[in-house]
């Protein structure tokens, strides 16, 4: 029996771009299309099947302690850009300054996505959704170079709606203007999820 349910819901592929060395800079640089492979984007800072862990798994792991890599692909949706840019006073927010992926526009509560979700490209390429994305400091600078005095006021702004990250499950290309299918889990919310959050 299948474990997830193909939906009626659609993303199309508004923005792609890769983060060459993220030692130098967050930055992205668009690109038309992207060829994603089991470890990610080819060529890309975020990829390969490993990465060492960091403050957000540290209850769990070590610092740079080795871990499978489920953040291969930082994913934003175009609505919430555009609500993060509204909340700081800026007319746009540009996804390359978030060092993002891919931006699709049309899945409604994009950030809220169920872990484990797939979208999947007409290609056959086919991404999960690891969790959503905490927002973080780095930015920041980026912003602030283009509007000085509010790239501090990215992280509040950006909170519950900085997108998800995504692994590659299948390989295949995805390109711009590309509609995604979006598949949930079929498993009902556990019912002692606020407990254990409060544990």
């Amino acid at each position: 029996m299948p474990a997830l349910k193909p939906t009626q819901f659609y993303a199309r592929v508004t923005w792609l771009g890769v983060v060459e060395n993220r030692d130098a800079s967050l930055q992205a640089t668009a690109v038309p299309d992207m060829a994603l492979r089991f470890g990610g984007v080819a060529g890309e800072a975020h990829g390969g099947l490993t990465r060492p862990s960091c403050s957000r798994v540290l209850a769990q792991h070590p610092r740079n302690t080795p871990i499978a890599n489920v953040r291969q692909l930082s994913v934003l949706s175009a609505e919430d850009l555009q609500d993060i840019a509204d909340r700081m006073g800026l007319p746009a927010l540009q996804p390359e300054w978030l060092g993002a992926s891919m931006v699709v526009a049309g899945l409604p509560d994009f950030t809220r996505l169920p872990p484990s979700s797939r979208l999947q490209a007409p290609s056959g390429a086919t991404l999960v959704v690891d969790m959503e994305n905490r927002p973080c400091s780095l930015p920041a600078r980026p912003i602030e170079a283009q509007h000085p005095g509010f790239g501090a006021a990215f992280k509040a702004a950006a909170r519950g709606r900085r997108g998800v990250t995504m692994w590659v499950e299948r390989e295949g290309t995805v390109a711009l203007g590309d509609t995604l299918r979006l598949h949930i889990p079929d498993q009902p919310v556990w019912a002692h999820l606020s407990a254990a959050r409060r544990g």
